[in-house]
């Protein structure tokens, strides 16, 4: 007759004495931890999560505008003054930086893109001709300009299209306008370098006496001594630049 060896056992997790016994003499593995399932963790809600000045400014203009009928951000007035507080900086931001590039104008367009522009929009003209090397030197400077400063509008135009049998020896020119009226004029290269013309050379001339470049930044309250000082700060940061870059070619030789 086979010898059955029977262990009654009570529900998961407890044992008889009988298993306690033959534990402590080491005849039985040690008792199983009784089974516990893992605590329960909802998973993470976006919109129960605290909001902050952080979360609004990674929103869009459209994201913003939505968040009108956000009631638990009507409930902090902080957070919804910095709401419109952001949107108008964001709104300003596009309506100043407008611009970004040079662009072409025929006869035509002149009083609409120059005369008739705002008044809190200055207006840098330039009469060229295709063909004049120096028209091209202060074109390329021109081209720089216009994408670090973005508020000021840039336009160009074929000097006898703007005003008829101009004379070529006096190209290139630039005409600075504002509210309609003509502000500066500046006939020839030199006005933009003894040496060589460079486009902090150019900053440095239109902006003498009034903030004429804007970057769209600092608003309407920059003044010419402020965004002079900015250009001078970038002309010798560029020549340290290239200074160092003409070592390391030397070095390197």
């Amino acid at each position: 007759m086979a010898d059955y060896h029977f262990v009654y056992k009570d529900v998961e997790g407890t044992t008889t004495e009988w298993d306690d016994i033959q534990r402590k003499l080491g005849n039985l593995p040690p008792k199983p931890a009784p089974f516990k399932p893992p605590a329960f963790s909802p998973s993470p809600d976006e919109s129960s999560k605290p909001k902050d000045k952080a979360w609004i400014d990674e929103k869009t203009e459209e994201e913003l505008e939505d968040l009108e009928d956000d009631r638990d951000l009507d409930d902090d007035r902080f957070l919804e003054e910095y709401r419109k507080k952001r949107l108008a900086e964001m709104r300003e931001a596009v309506r100043v930086s407008r611009f970004g590039s040079v662009v072409p104008i025929a006869g035509s367009d002149f009083v609409r893109e120059v005369s008739q522009a705002p008044e809190d929009v200055w207006v840098v003209v330039f009469l060229y001709k295709d063909g004049i090397p120096e028209c091209g030197i202060l074109s390329e400077c021109l081209d720089e300009l216009a994408t670090k400063y973005p508020a000021t509008k840039f336009v160009k135009i074929i000097s006898t299209d703007c005003i008829p049998s101009y004379p070529d020896r006096n190209l290139p020119t630039l005409l600075v306008y504002n509210n309609g009226a003509v502000k500066a004029t500046y006939v020839g290269l030199h006005h933009f370098g003894a040496r060589r013309c460079t486009p902090e050379a150019v900053a440095l001339t239109l902006c003498q006496s009034d903030p004429v470049l804007n970057d769209g930044q600092s608003g309407s309250k920059s003044s010419s001594k402020t965004l002079i000082d900015g250009v001078r700060k970038r002309f010798i940061e560029k020549v340290v630049s290239q200074h160092e870059d003409e070592q390391d070619e030397y070095s390197s030789d």
